[in-house]
């Protein structure tokens, strides 16, 4: 008997659709009751779509009771990150800057693919202003909370739908990931989240920041992961960047485990500072891959820091995000967006080209390390989740959000598929994440380590019973 709809998983709801012990309406009724208790306390959701969602649910359990799923998540509560174009909802961006009129006439080709699939759309979640940087707080939507912890940011900038899967509030959510907003979100939330190889899931319209934003799954197991890359990574004519389509099953070899693997464990890539409960717990981890019959090295992969790489990247993206909007917006929008604009503004024509250059040398790099060593392991973010509401964990030693997640942008840059994957909890109850990387393209291979290391340390949900007394 099943009593809690919103802790079970994705994948096994829709088992208990096809056994008639569940139904879309009751999962969707359970989502729905968990959003109303919580998202007054986490503000997950700056959108919700109740009435759009129970008849999307119902027609949804018309088809399973008739035997005839439309697709591959069939009934699933399912929310859409507020950067993502969903026709006949405002997608704001997290701005006052947007006109919520609209019109809103278009799907992002992952919110396309998951209508088409049957997927229960429950609304949209919270991002920081156009998902600029690490964390989830903003002008228009305010502060998104961690549920382990609500005093404790859930990160960026994907927060509201790691909130909003990590406490139950729909199976699934679609995440974006320019330097790490899947990623940092799923390790201070305790989630598995991936960013797979770029290209490998269609997006439209282009990211202003360029070819290191992604789009990806944010899902409480591998097994929802790797069910809902086979539904985004199907192609969309829109994207030109797009991967050619292989058709392949993510499910099929996920529990072939690790044997033989070579897998390179890096504690800090050699320069990055970490907090030593953090580094004690990723050890360990890292070190479990042994026991999977892997052949697990330390090795730092070689790289220096590729903070400021990164950041003329970001920041000149930035830059060409709010080149026309005038005095009187920028005055009502975030002031940290506003600076890093400002200074990415300052980037030369040179300077440019000099830091495509050097990122055009760490992919050749990594794709050179990877002949080596199958995956890389490192901790996905050096801190546990710290105070919501900040940019940064300490101000006197950061300036900005790249400050503090030196794991997670070098593989934006290389366009490499990597997760993030819960290993353990610090004293004070907080997750920490394992980051698994692995060369282009081995986007199935990266699923199957995560996979493997979920069988030995299966991923925990906060108790959320707390949140609503």
């Amino acid at each position: 008997m099943i009593t809690d709809l919103c802790s079970v998983s994705a994948t096994d709801l829709l088992q208990l659709y096809r056994t008639k012990q569940a139904s879309p309406v009751e999962a969707t009724n359970a989502a729905l009751a968990r959003i109303e208790k919580l998202n007054p306390v986490l503000n997950a959701f700056n959108l919700i779509a109740a009435e759009q969602a129970l008849a999307a649910a119902e027609e949804s359990e018309a088809r399973w009771m008739k035997g005839e799923p439309r697709g591959m998540v069939d009934g699933v509560p399912t929310s859409i990150k507020d950067l993502l174009l969903t026709r006949g909802w405002p997608t704001l961006r997290g701005s006052k800057t947007v006109d919520p009129k609209g019109p809103w006439n278009d799907d992002a080709p992952c919110v396309a693919r998951l209508r088409e699939h049957g997927a229960v759309l429950l609304g949209k979640t919270t991002t920081p202003e156009f998902g600029w940087k690490g964390v989830t707080d903003g002008p228009l939507t305010g502060i998104t909370r961690n549920p382990w912890d609500p005093s404790r940011t859930p990160g960026g900038s994907s927060g509201g739908s790691a909130a909003a899967v990590a406490a139950g509030m729909g199976a699934l959510s679609v995440g974006t990931d320019g330097g790490g907003s899947i990623r940092i979100p799923c390790s201070f939330t305790g989630l598995f989240g991936i960013k797979p190889s770029f290209g490998r899931v269609p997006a439209w319209p282009l990211s202003p920041f360029g070819t290191v934003a992604h789009v990806g799954p944010i899902t409480r197991t591998v097994a929802d992961a790797a069910l809902m890359m086979n539904v985004l990574s199907l192609p969309d004519a829109r994207d030109w960047h797009q991967l050619p389509h292989d058709a392949r099953d993510y499910r099929v070899g996920l529990d072939d485990g690790v044997h033989g693997l070579r897998i390179a464990y890096s504690a800090d890539f050699g320069y990055a500072k970490v907090d030593e409960e953090v580094a004690q717990i990723v050890k360990a981890a890292a070190m479990r891959f042994a026991e999977l019959g892997a052949r697990v090295e330390e090795r730092d992969p070689g790289f220096e820091d590729q903070g400021p790489v990164f950041s003329t990247h970001w920041f000149s993206g930035a830059a060409y995000l709010l080149r026309n909007f005038t005095p009187e917006q920028k005055a009502i929008m975030d002031r940290g967006l506003v600076e890093v604009a400002a200074q990415g503004a300052k980037v030369t024509m040179l300077e440019s080209i000099d830091a495509a250059q050097k990122r055009g040398a760490l992919g050749v790099l990594m794709n050179q390390f990877h002949q080596d060593y199958d995956l890389l392991v490192t901790p996905t973010l050096p801190i546990p989740a710290f105070e919501a509401g900040r940019e940064v964990a300490d101000v006197l030693r950061e300036r900005r959000w790249t400050d503090w997640s030196p794991f997670s942008y070098p593989f934006n840059l290389t366009q490499q598929p990597a997760a993030s994957i819960p290993c353990g909890f610090t004293k004070a109850g907080l997750p920490v994440g394992l980051h698994i990387v692995g060369a282009r393209y081995a986007d199935a291979l990266v699923l199957r380590a995560a996979r493997a290391f979920e069988s030995m340390m299966p991923i925990s949900m906060p108790d959320v019973a707390r949140l609503a007394r």
